[in-house]
């Protein structure tokens, strides 16, 4: 190559083509109803159980990295299509039965609960949890889409997660923070009627922060994570949701003031503005404030009166009662 001269180098990712007859593998991979029915994790784990293992129990993956040959004979597989029927099936009927919600409090339709939590434990594919406290939120999310209830979820999507944790050649613990690209997790970017991207706005010390909203479908109940990572917001901004519990002091007030006040926010975009909100903790604090606002801003209450009416509709649960927690 001659002095001066610039090497263009691109990168190309080919992926295989879904066949028609297995189009409805996407739908069932988007809904993490999957991850608490059996059958449908044969499902995916028979397509090739190896590869299964290797992309962690992620559909999403699983089905960019199958070979082309083998998708291809898998369209032709009656025992596959015969099992793939029956699982998209079980997910319809699933999705349209009566509940036990409708069934006992049917006078209570058109309530809406609102569900916050700063991590949400529901499957390995989507890692935006560290422990506990995301267990018992994606556990909660799951025994509220099979009861039916009126619950929306609201948390925020970490780029990078929390930490992996594992042993040095010299037998010394070290963490590493693995990338969540958003295209290998079984959610989908909220858009409005235009097709663009729905976006809060956040009063921030001498700046604006902006959030978009990715949707995940766990059974029934919808969940909405926050994110910060935008070209329009600063570069510390953007990194606002790049790790659970991740920084210091600032940022995890950061954090909560996208996860309270941003939540609400977007909440009220969406014409899902809550009856209730239940807290996971105090990391979304934020949100009470920001409810009391609305009130005394739409009904003309003082101070005094929303925030009595704003502690009617809130709901805390203490997860780790110690000072650390």
């Amino acid at each position: 190559m001659g002095q001066g001269t610039l090497e263009i180098v691109r990168t190309f990712t080919v992926l295989p083509v879904l066949p028609e007859e297995l189009s409805q593998l996407k739908e069932i991979a988007k809904n993490l109803w999957w991850t608490w029915n059996p059958d449908a994790v044969d499902l995916f784990q028979r397509m090739d159980p190896e590869l299964w293992d290797e992309v962690e129990h992620n559909p999403m993956v699983l089905l960019k990295k199958l070979p082309q040959t083998r998708l291809d004979d898998l369209a032709k597989d009656r025992a596959f299509l015969a099992h793939l029927e029956r699982t998209r099936d079980a997910l319809a009927r699933y999705m349209t039965d009566e509940t036990w919600f409708t069934n006992h409090h049917g006078d209570l339709k058109g309530t809406r609960i609102a569900y916050f939590s700063a991590e949400f434990g529901i499957h390995e594919s989507l890692p935006i949890y560290s422990g506990g406290l995301g267990i018992l939120a994606g556990d909660h999310l799951k025994s509220a889409s099979d009861l039916g209830l009126p619950l929306v979820g609201v948390g925020l999507f970490y780029h990078y997660g929390y930490c992996r944790q594992y042993l040095n050649s010299e037998g010394w613990q070290q963490e590493v923070y693995q990338e969540n690209p958003p295209d290998q997790m079984p959610m989908d970017l909220v858009r409005n009627e235009e097709g663009n991207p729905v976006l809060v706005e956040l009063d921030f010390p001498g700046r604006k922060v902006y959030a978009q909203a990715w949707k995940v479908q766990v059974g029934r109940v919808p969940l909405y994570l926050l994110d910060t990572n935008l070209e329009r917001n600063q570069r510390e901004d953007r990194w606002i949701t790049g790790q659970l519990y991740g920084g210091d002091m600032d940022m995890r007030i950061r954090q909560e003031v996208v996860l309270g006040i941003g939540g609400i926010r977007l909440l009220k975009r969406l014409g899902l503005c809550p009856h209730t909100c239940h807290m996971n903790e105090g990391h979304s604090a934020f949100l009470a404030l920001e409810r009391t606002r609305n009130l005394m801003e739409e009904k003309n209450l003082s101070f005094q009166e929303a925030k009595e009416a704003v502690a009617l509709g809130n709901v805390f649960t203490t997860h780790t009662p110690v000072p650390a927690g």
